[in-house]
């Protein structure tokens, strides 16, 4: 019975903290149903579209690179409740927002919150979740993601479907964004709910609560001995600065985590997810069959997601990642191919599920799983900055040449492209990325010392 106790309270704590993977995907994918709509409003170009679709990421960065260090000094879960109120002030500003410079900015501040998010969430599961599941409950983050994501393409279609073209592009878009308020709400109520992280509590030496926290986690009986653990791995709690990168155990896992964070994203998956409405459209479907195909790249992502949680803490990290992206190359080379030979319809949209489905059974939950697990935990916090830094500039320099790649390559020369990054992936997470199925983080920790 205590064990199953244990359980409710560590699952809890996961699906809450994923909730800011929710709203991470949602409010990063309301866009590919709206820039249609909105280029067609304020009379955009090619690069003009890319800046509109991509100017949250601006402010992504920001919160990828202070959140960490903010985290470590205020805590893990404060700093997820102003990623909350960041996305509520979001939402309501691009609704409302007059003039397209605005709307810009308000889409920065929301881009804030992702930022925090795509980083505190993972970290928070990572710190609370035991080693023998913590790849299938980090996982779960991407799982919210996704599910993000599969919500406001069904969203954006229901508000598509309410009036006609003219009314889409005057006010439908405005509405798209406005609906991201609701969740942004249940994150903060149910944030109240939750412990902070165990291990940020024992860095500052508040050993009482983490080991309350880590009795409900583990039993009292483990608890004790992980509070040794985290304490021994803790001795060293100088403030972070560059000259760490003189430790060889950090050195080479921020290399590892900075290389992946960037090829989760040059291959190409945002410029999916952003413009899948008009890469459907530019097969000869219509807006409205473009956005029903859209859902249906959404279910898709949501179920191979499944296949990542039930299977990360089997197979291990590196050999689900090693086949996804097997599949993601396969599926980007059909889908440049299919361009090349002016082929529409079934053929693309089959390929492009095929790289989802590749992509959401590997670098899309793995990418947040390796990179919550493998940093000291004394420099956890700024090193996840860091490499998830890396993963928004990535997704910036994607999704604002991709409009520009197309106009000027073609499709099927920028998606060969994407799968040339693939390859290249395949090849460094062959060679370099370690496994780190059912080891604690301190253990994790350890093992760049003996290499």
């Amino acid at each position: 019975m205590q064990q199953i106790k244990n359980t409710l309270i560590i699952y809890k704590a996961v699906l809450v903290a994923s909730v800011g993977g929710l709203l991470f995907g949602y409010d990063t994918a309301v866009i590919s149903g709206s820039i249609g709509f909105m280029r067609t409003y304020y009379h955009l170009s090619d690069a003009m579209t890319g800046w509109t679709a991509s100017c949250a990421l601006l402010g992504c960065l920001v919160g990828a690179m202070y959140s960490g260090l903010l985290s470590d000094r205020i805590g893990r879960k404060k700093v997820l409740m102003i990623s909350a109120l960041l996305f509520i002030i979001s939402s309501v500003g691009t609704a409302l927002a007059p003039g397209l410079w605005l709307f810009v900015g308000f889409r920065i501040i929301g881009g804030m919150g992702i930022g925090i998010a795509s980083i505190l969430s993972p970290m928070y599961i990572s710190e609370m979740a035991p080693a023998a599941i913590r790849g299938r409950l980090v996982s779960i983050f991407q799982l919210g993601i996704v599910t993000g994501i599969l919500i406001i393409y069904f969203v954006n279609a229901y508000i598509a479907g309410i009036y006609d073209e003219s009314w889409n592009v005057s006010y439908g878009w405005r509405w798209m964004f406005g609906s991201g308020i609701i969740p942004s709400l249940i994150f903060i109520v149910l944030l109240f709910s939750v412990p902070e992280s165990p291990r940020w509590l024992v860095e500052k030496k508040r050993y009482t609560e983490a080991l309350s926290i880590l009795n409900l986690i583990h039993g009292e009986k483990k608890a004790t001995a992980e509070l040794s653990s985290i304490k021994e791995s803790l001795k060293d709690t100088r403030p972070f600065s560059f000259s760490h990168l003189k430790d060889l155990k950090l050195k080479k896992a921020l290399v590892i985590g900075i290389m992946l964070a960037v090829f989760s994203q040059i291959t190409g998956i945002n410029a999916i997810m952003y413009y899948a409405p008009e890469i459907f459209k530019s097969t000869g479907v219509g807006s409205g069959s473009a956005l029903l195909q859209t859902i249906i790249v959404g279910v898709i992502n949501v179920i191979f997601t499944f296949v990542a949680i039930k299977y990360v803490d089997y197979w291990g990290r590196k050999t689900l990642l090693l086949y996804g992206i097997a599949g993601m190359i396969i599926s980007l080379g059909i889908v440049g191919f299919a361009f090349f030979m002016q082929q529409q319809g079934i053929i693309i949209l089959i390929a492009i599920l095929g790289y989802i489905a590749s992509f959401a059974m590997s670098l899309g939950p793995l990418t947040f799983v390796v990179i919550s697990e493998i940093f000291p935990n004394s420099a956890r916090g700024t090193a996840m900055s860091i490499a998830t830094f890396f993963l928004w500039l990535a997704v910036f320099a994607v999704s604002q040449t991709f409009p520009l790649l197309m106009g000027s390559l073609g499709a099927a020369y920028t998606f060969w492209l994407y799968m040339t990054a693939a390859f290249v992936a395949l090849i460094f997470i062959w060679k370099k990325v370690p496994e780190t199925k059912g080891k604690t983080l301190e253990e994790i920790e350890e093992e760049w010392l003996q290499k």
